[in-house]
């Protein structure tokens, strides 16, 4: 496999959030706002580039028995930088995020690709790997934070898009709202998969 299909298998076909239904935590809990869904995207993707870039250079230094408690030293240092970085350059972003920085640490999809990629293949591939999962978490969160902060707010970054006699759907903001989102886009994402391989 190509180095640019190894980065754009990310993208759709194994997409983390629509494909393998990870990460589904930060989708559904921070992507209220195509902002907070763009902020979380990025820190997502510095964590799992430079955790499987560093796993890809030490797997043979891992002992198998402690190769899992490794990993997990290798991304909680990245988040801890990213957790900082943030809180020093964008606090407010910082604030709304909350918590959900701190939990990457236990983000599936960087433990997967860290597993199931990173340990077993060179540094380069491990490159592509993370950043074509990375861009693809992103779109993710930034397509699900469209629907609800259009729906839900009337607005997208914080400019009216609606007309001032639009009456915002609150459910999509809440909870619920995520969980409906995210279904009809996995639904409609399945539907065109669908279509296309029995063309």
């Amino acid at each position: 496999m190509s180095l640019i299909k190894e980065m754009t298998k990310g993208f759709v076909k194994e997409n983390p959030v629509f494909v393998m239904a990870l990460g589904l935590c930060p989708t559904l809990a921070v992507s209220t706002s195509i902002e907070n869904a763009i902020g979380m995207g990025f820190a997502s993707t510095f964590v799992l580039l430079c955790s499987n870039i560093l796993i890809a250079l030490l797997k043979d230094f891992i002992p198998a028995k402690v190769r899992i408690p490794c990993f997990i030293v290798v991304i909680a240092s990245f988040v801890t930088i990213v957790d900082m970085l943030m809180n020093a350059y964008v606090p407010e972003l910082h604030k709304n995020l909350g918590i959900f920085i701190p939990l990457i640490v236990v983000n599936c999809m960087i433990l997967g690709r860290a597993e199931a990629f990173a340990s077993k293949n060179p540094v380069l591939k491990s490159v592509f790997d993370g950043l074509g999962m990375g861009i693809g978490f992103t779109l993710a969160l930034v397509l699900v934070a469209f629907f609800r902060e259009l729906l839900g707010a009337g607005q997208l970054l914080g400019i009216q898009i609606m007309p001032e006699s639009y009456e915002p759907v609150l459910l999509a903001i809440l909870a619920p709202g995520a969980f409906l989102t995210l279904g009809l886009l996995m639904g409609a994402l399945n539907l065109f998969k669908k279509k296309d391989t029995t063309e």
